[in-house]
């Protein structure tokens, strides 16, 4: 299905008319869990900082060219504090140098909220917000308004660094008001006045439960978006739109971020990736019992006539209605189906809430989620989507590509699937729309290459940014305390296995067809020199700018810079927004740097080293020059 179907109906069409579910010319995927692990692999938070025919598979590794002209390779050397930090006056590596420091004394972050708050008391406003922005603000952030960000942004990109422009504002809620508000906005109507009947279909892990009701718990890396209402939504898109128009005005290529929960109320992301999963499962039961279970996600095609006849047996439908599903354009062509396949089963069904129908594997038969759906709950719905299609727009009218990212895995499902939407839509001609991998999430493989085998067949531009994770611990919690599988990998080497293998395949599909995109968003140095090795290896120049490198404002310019002026294309995550409105975002760089630099102080030593540099050569007073 085209993202054209798939929103055009739900904004425009009559909500009374509903159609039968039906397959679609083309196809779509949920990114959701397999049922097999891939690899094992955990997270460093964040890591420091956000395709061709149906029949058999041909594996891109199989395809490899085997010329390629000689291209000369890169090499970046992270040690030359000259290059790193030509673009720091000293000043400001003295100010790192102190914010780092700082970041090391756990009583300072733990207890970092109180002391601005007590420093705001004993200082005044405008004396806190002079300390601030010489000290935490100036490092983390780039300026309050779209205005006074301009000279940073013009500054890093006169040394080949571009932004990712992010405005960074956060509600600054309690723990009960960011409980009350999570469990108002995904819990609907229907289940709130009869909690038992409803319960009957729905999975523990894509309810919401109370004792994780404040998203922010346990995560240090990620801005988190609790729901208020429709108006505060429409807010929050005039926000992102803003930052948009601001990026396109800054720079020629810059990105922007945005996060779905901001957009509309949570409980349709739940239910729709409910929706997904249970489809997917499904899809796995159908393959089991064609002896199939034991293949890969790609390897899984269902003969045809097998499974016509399991879905009529299991009462799925008539078996004239079954017939007519599988006689989309190219579909089931090959006497086979696979999940690509399957997945175009979830159909541009005019009422949203027919979406939301799943197969009960015990009967058979497909069954509403829940079982009413409010007029009003039908009008939020079309507009979460009304709201993103507005973004994307904007996004292509100004030049800008759009970075949509990764939120919690019982999010995260109808996540992928809506940004996957946008991009069969706005990446015709080139990337316009990146979805956003967690590699220490235990799918993270399948799902890469499941976007990317579509993305293949249909012909449009794929665009990825590789994470290794912001909500570990919490993700962890959940899983534990309400009684399902654990979805992040054992431990953080696995994790940077599955990031590595995630990589390689993107690059792979790079090399194979140039329509391949990806952003290897890390501070982990390692993973920069794989990256670059496998870039030498495959023959990829920077200068096509396949591979972006991606990093946050403020850390690790040991890495960005010299990546830039080395013609790489790299980018700096860009908070900007008043100072009292940014402090959440200011206490989560203080603990996340906490472990950062306990882990590792190369960064510090650096610093220290490219200043007694400057200090011996004479150069008390650098300015830089671009």
């Amino acid at each position: 299905m085209s993202y054209t179907k798939f929103v055009a109906p739900l904004v425009k069409a009559n909500s009374g008319s509903i159609r039968k579910l039906r397959i679609s010319p083309a196809r779509c995927r949920s990114t959701v869990a397999s049922t097999k692990t891939r690899e094992e692999k955990e997270q460093q938070q964040m890591d420091g900082c956000t395709v061709v025919e149906a029949a058999p598979v041909e594996l891109i590794s199989q395809t490899k060219k085997t010329a390629k002209a000689p291209l000369s390779k890169s090499h970046i050397d992270f040690e030359n504090t000259q290059e790193a930090y030509k673009s720091k006056g000293n000043i400001e590596l003295l100010r790192s140098l102190l914010v780092f420091k700082l970041c090391t004394f756990d009583i300072l972050v733990d207890k970092n909220k109180e002391l601005m708050d007590l420093s705001r008391k004993l200082l005044g406003q405008w004396m806190f917000e002079k300390l601030m922005k010489m000290t935490f603000y100036g490092q983390f952030v780039a300026g309050e308004d779209h205005n006074s960000i301009k000279p940073l942004i013009r500054k890093n990109e006169a040394f080949g660094v571009g932004s990712v422009l992010d405005y960074s504002v956060e509600e600054d809620l309690t723990q009960e008001e960011a409980e009350k508000k999570e469990m108002d906005s995904c819990v609907s109507e229907a289940e709130k006045e009869s909690p038992g009947m409803c319960a009957d279909h729905r999975e523990k892990k894509y309810k919401a439960h109370r004792q994780f009701g404040d998203r922010r718990g346990g995560v240090i890396s990620a801005r988190t978006y609790f729901y208020a209402d429709e108006a505060k939504c429409d807010i929050q898109m005039e926000t992102f739109i803003n930052c948009i128009k601001a990026s396109g005005g800054a720079s020629n290529d810059g990105f922007s971020a945005i996060k779905m929960t901001a957009l509309g109320r949570p409980q349709f992301l739940l239910q729709f990736s409910e929706v997904l999963v249970k489809w997917r499962r499904f899809f796995n039961f159908l393959a089991a019992q064609q002896g199939k279970s034991q293949m890969t996600v790609l390897e899984q095609k269902l003969e045809l006539e097998q499974l016509k006849e399991s879905l009529t047996e299991l009462g799925v439908g008539a078996k004239d209605d079954i017939e007519n599903w599988f006689t989309g354009e190219k579909l089931g062509l090959s006497g086979t189906i696979d999940l690509l396949d399957w997945n175009s089963l979830i159909n541009d069904t005019t009422k949203i809430s027919n979406l939301l129908m799943v197969p009960n594997l015990q009967t058979g038969h497909l069954e509403p989620l829940l079982n009413i759906f409010t007029e009003e709950e039908e009008r939020q719905m079309k507009r979460m989507l009304q709201r993103v299609d507005i973004l994307a727009k904007h996004a292509v009218e100004n030049g800008v590509r759009l970075m949509v990212d990764a939120e919690q895995t019982y999010f995260q499902p109808a996540i992928s699937r809506l940004t996957l939407e946008m991009q069969r839509k706005f990446n015709r001609e080139k990337p316009v729309i990146f979805n956003t991998y967690q590699c220490y999430l235990k799918e993270a493989y399948d799902n890469v290459t499941l976007d990317v085998e579509l993305s293949r067949r249909e012909g449009w531009y794929f665009g990825a940014k590789l994470v290794r994770g912001a909500y570990m611990y919490q993700e962890r919690a959940r899983a534990k305390e309400i009684g399902y599988e654990d979805p992040i990998n054992p431990d953080y080497e696995a994790t940077n296995r599955m990031y590595h293998k995630c990589l390689e395949y993107v690059l792979e599909e790079i090399e194979h067809s140039r329509k391949a995109n990806v952003m290897v968003a890390t501070h982990n140095e390692d993973t920069v020199k794989f990256t670059l090795d496998k870039m030498n290896e495959m023959g990829l120049s920077p200068t096509e700018n396949k591979v972006y490198f991606g990093q946050l404002l403020g850390m690790c310019d040991q890495i960005s810079f010299p990546l830039g002026q080395a013609g790489f294309p790299v980018y700096k995550y860009v908070p900007y927004g008043p100072v009292n409105e940014v402090i959440p975002y200011l206490s989560r760089r203080a603990q996340e740097n906490r472990g950062f630099m306990k882990g590792s102080q190369r960064e510090r030593s650096l610093l220290w080293k490219e200043l007694k540099r400057r200090l011996l050569a004479g150069q008390i007073i650098y300015k830089p020059v671009y």
